[in-house]
């Protein structure tokens, strides 16, 4: 992961969250008593996280940004929950080590974790790091196995069955994200209304719910620094809940570009997601159900395909507001506008492939 100096607008006060962190941390492994250097992760457009270099070994930090956040956003005590009580079950995610509500320290909330050290997959693959199409194709299982593996824990034995609201997980995702958009949307990109109808109008029924990660991608995977094929890590629980697997699914690939995509869609690619060798966006549909044992029939599909590219296009507009209001100085979101513009026109072919489809399938047959 790559890790630079802290942004002027992301510093916090170093000392007061050390004298803090020594006084409260439980199983940090390092001299506490030191104060840390501090970098800044690259990577992400929500919570801010820190590399706290401390004598005899690194932990990381996690807190959310500065300025206005919709309900339920950046809670740092719900991640730092869903953390140590998944890191009880499942070996690849980092153990906490503290944390702190009190936000007096360094202006926000914040928790502090164990780092999982080596490399991370963005836009390209880490520095280092070369496969052929075989070792490709072994990673790209090898990640979507990952994500099969945690839709099968049992949530109840997790500690984590109360992060389900019941039936009504589609509707309510559909709600709040149309709701998000709304607040967000800024006046050079489109409404989204035609898509955010839609979406309502041809919900599927609810599946069975599972633990979802909710920000499934190659950016939050770390990989082993002896065998990149190999997954040993998964990161960033921020938006972790109960729900609708396929659903969590069909977010994950929102994210997935390939190689023969529209030039455009390309521009705005941030995982390796193009090299020879990794899956279609079909390819993991039908490895995904093949390994699980669930099926997802292809209007069913099609909407989830919209709505993994339409909540994309939410977290994007919302970063993009940010930008444009000051709150983030931060210039790679300054084409996040063209993004949105771009994912609603995708949403839009999808849904008018998913009509003609329903049409030909309904018409009488000739006689």
């Amino acid at each position: 992961m790559s890790d630079r100096e802290v942004r002027a607008e992301d510093a916090f006060d170093i000392r007061a969250m050390a004298a803090w962190l020594a006084a409260n941390a439980t199983g940090a492994g390092v001299d506490l008593t030191a104060v840390p250097e501090v970098r800044q992760f690259s990577g992400g457009v929500s919570n801010l996280t820190y590399l706290l270099r401390y004598p005899g070994g690194d932990l990381i930090l996690r807190r959310p940004p500065r300025g206005n956040h919709v309900n339920g956003a950046h809670d740092m005590a719900r991640e730092h929950r869903i953390q140590t009580q998944l890191a009880r079950h499942l070996p690849y995610v980092p153990r906490t080590v503290a944390l702190c509500e009190d936000t007096s320290i360094i202006g926000t909330p914040f928790y502090v974790m164990h780092r999982i050290d080596g490399p991370i997959p963005r836009k390209e693959l880490p520095p280092g790091v070369q496969l052929d199409r075989e070792q490709t194709a072994a990673l790209c299982r090898n990640v979507i196995d990952l994500l099969a593996g945690l839709h099968s824990v049992d949530v109840a034995a997790a500690g984590l069955g109360d992060l389900g609201k019941g039936d009504g997980y589609v509707a309510r995702q559909v709600a709040g994200w149309s709701e998000r958009y709304r607040k967000a949307r800024t006046r050079n990109v489109g409404s989204f209304e035609a898509v955010m109808r839609w979406l309502a109008e041809h919900q599927p029924e609810d599946r069975p719910h599972t633990l979802v990660h909710n920000d499934f991608r190659f950016d939050n995977v770390v990989l082993d620094p002896a065998d990149a094929t190999r997954p040993i890590g998964l990161l960033d629980w921020e938006l972790a809940t109960v729900g609708d697997p396929i659903l969590d699914l069909a977010n994950s690939l929102g994210y997935w570009v390939e190689a023969g995509d529209e030039p455009l869609l390309r521009l705005f690619r941030r995982q390796p997601t193009h090299l020879p060798g990794m899956m279609t966006r079909e390819q993991v549909l039908a490895y995904y159900c093949a390994r699980t044992g669930v099926t997802v029939t292809r209007a069913e599909w099609a909407w989830y395909q919209v709505f993994g590219l339409f909540r994309v296009a939410v977290i994007a507009q919302q970063v993009y507001q940010r930008y444009l209001s000051g709150q983030t100085t931060n210039r790679k979101f300054r084409f996040f506008g063209i993004a949105v513009v771009v994912l609603e026109l995708r949403c839009r072919r999808i849904i008018r492939r998913a009509r003609i489809t329903r049409i030909s399938t309904t018409k009488e047959p000739s006689r």
